[in-house]
């Protein structure tokens, strides 16, 4: 099948690849068939969320577990119930995230995360119960610093650490 969007032009899709979400997502109840495209290269950390209901409604996502790996969204089981059945599926959690003009400002979204069932291949936002979590959380910071790690580690070794002259 094809798609004609906004920001990729066409893009080709099987029908099984289609995320329905039966209650839509908030500010937009009426876009429920969706494509999680992935990023380019290999471990990458962003991904895209393409509405085919309306090819000009995207989101950007982030597998948010490879920078903050002690990220735990609490979330109440009534939650879940537009997902299907859970109780063996591992699922999937992406976060909306903001790249603004200025990259240093990019935010996501730790309240709302979406979850992905792929055996169901339903999806939610859900809000989750973790009071220190909120909707704008800087992460460029982290990034930067999950950026070098991964460098570090494909290096093998540890981060250089600069030292004066």
């Amino acid at each position: 099948m094809r798609l004609s969007t906004k920001h990729f032009g066409e893009l080709d899709y099987e029908p099984d690849r289609i995320i329905t979400f039966p209650q839509g997502l908030p500010g937009f109840p009426d876009t429920r068939k969706y494509l999680l495209l992935e990023g380019q290269a290999p471990g990458d950390l962003v991904y895209l969320l393409q509405c085919i209901d309306d090819g000009d409604v995207a989101f950007t996502l982030i597998d948010l577990y490879q920078v903050m790996p002690d990220y735990n969204p609490m979330v109440e089981p009534d939650e879940m119930i537009d997902l299907g059945e859970i109780k063996d599926t591992p699922l999937e959690i992406y976060n909306i995230t903001v790249i603004p003009e200025e990259v240093r400002q990019m935010r996501v979204n730790l309240k709302a995360p979406i979850v992905i069932n792929p055996v169901t291949m339903r999806g939610r936002q859900v809000i989750v119960s973790n009071d220190e979590y909120n909707i704008r959380h800087y992460i460029f910071e982290e990034l930067e610093k999950a950026g070098e790690a991964a460098k570090a580690e494909s290096d093998g070794g540890e981060p250089e650490a600069s030292q004066a002259p």
